[in-house]
């Protein structure tokens, strides 16, 4: 592993300390479409399951007139992190494509949970997550050994913090300051922390393996959440890809979110980043290492954003997928 590029974050805990606000949370209101395509199966194959996410509503973002296409019955199930997802297992398997749509009109609200200091009340009144045990444990790919934990305390260490948020700001700040949002090659997007500590460089997934493994290595609970970005620009559009971030909770605060990646992207928006998610996302689902409902044949995912087949048992690999939006009037 490459020597730590350790960022000069002293400062971090004082000036950089984002400001309390009290402007009302901007929103967003659009239309989603996502459509998922099974390519007919071998033959010979005997089964025949998909699994798909489904957008829920929570504090953040309200999911309304949900409605869902198929040719073959399905159930929706929800998980215990609150994740939904819908199932199918056609009686007999599919000798054409199986395709299912799910459309939904989605309310997304900027998550703002901002203070100047570490020592005020929380901005937000939010019920004791009943999972903060698993935020607190490690991952497949994001384990708290000990040079995770060496590391993590390296980092807090020379920016000096000592509380839980200055702890997170310096994290954060480590993160943003020594990772680069790039794309190329290979290894990037699984959200391997030993990857993202040695090459410095990756995606989302990669930024926030980091930052939650880090908080979760020093006792600061840390979460993951997965979904789908929207361009800044309202209007209408095909996405073609995923977005992931991160929170992690005190006592003092509750959860804080974060966007490691996005400030990497956004210098301009490093401040905000920490303490804010934009309105510009839905969320798919939260956590790592998932098991579905009902239970697949293959092992715990490591996250779930697009959709999951099986046929006798084994994963699926072409299943193709669309995502689209459409601004609609009532954002602001």
């Amino acid at each position: 592993m490459k020597p730590l590029l350790l960022a000069a974050t002293a400062l971090v805990l004082t000036a950089a300390a984002p400001a309390t606000t009290t402007v009302a949370p901007r929103s967003r209101l659009f239309l989603l479409k996502c459509q998922a395509t099974v390519p007919v199966p071998a033959v010979g194959t005997k089964t025949l399951e998909l699994w798909m996410p489904v957008p829920h509503t929570d504090k953040s973002q309200n999911v309304n007139n949900l409605k869902i296409e198929a040719s073959v019955p399905y159930t929706v199930a929800t998980d215990q992190y609150g994740n939904q997802m819908l199932h199918l297992k056609p009686a007999a398997v599919p000798t054409a494509p199986l395709t299912v749509t799910l459309t939904a009109v989605v309310t997304r609200r900027e998550h703002l949970n901002l203070r100047a200091t570490d020592d005020h009340a929380p901005a937000e009144t939010e019920a004791r997550d009943p999972n903060l045990s698993r935020w607190l444990a490690p991952d497949r790919l994001v384990p708290l050994d000990f040079k995770i934990k060496a590391q993590a305390q390296e980092v807090v260490d020379k920016a000096g913090a000592k509380t839980d948020l200055q702890k997170a700001r310096a994290i954060y700040e480590h993160v943003v300051n020594t990772v680069t949002y790039d794309k190329t090659g290979q290894g990037w997007g699984r959200g391997d922390i030993y990857y993202a500590c040695d090459a410095r460089r990756g995606n989302c997934t990669d930024f926030h393996a980091i930052v939650i493994g880090y908080c979760r290595a020093l006792g600061i609970p840390a979460r993951f959440s997965i979904g789908l970005p929207l361009p800044t620009d309202r209007g209408k559009g095909e996405i073609k890809g995923y977005h992931c971030w991160a929170e992690f909770f005190t006592k003092q605060t509750g959860w804080v979110p974060v966007d490691a990646s996005e400030a990497a992207k956004n210098p301009d928006k490093r401040n905000y980043f920490f303490g804010a998610h934009d309105e510009n996302r839905v969320e798919f689902t939260r956590g790592r290492d998932l098991t579905l409902t009902p239970k697949q044949a293959g092992p715990p995912l490591n996250y779930f954003v697009y959709p999951y087949a099986e046929a006798d048992g084994k994963p699926v690999e072409n299943v193709a997928r669309t995502y689209t939006f459409e601004d609609m009037t009532g954002g602001k």
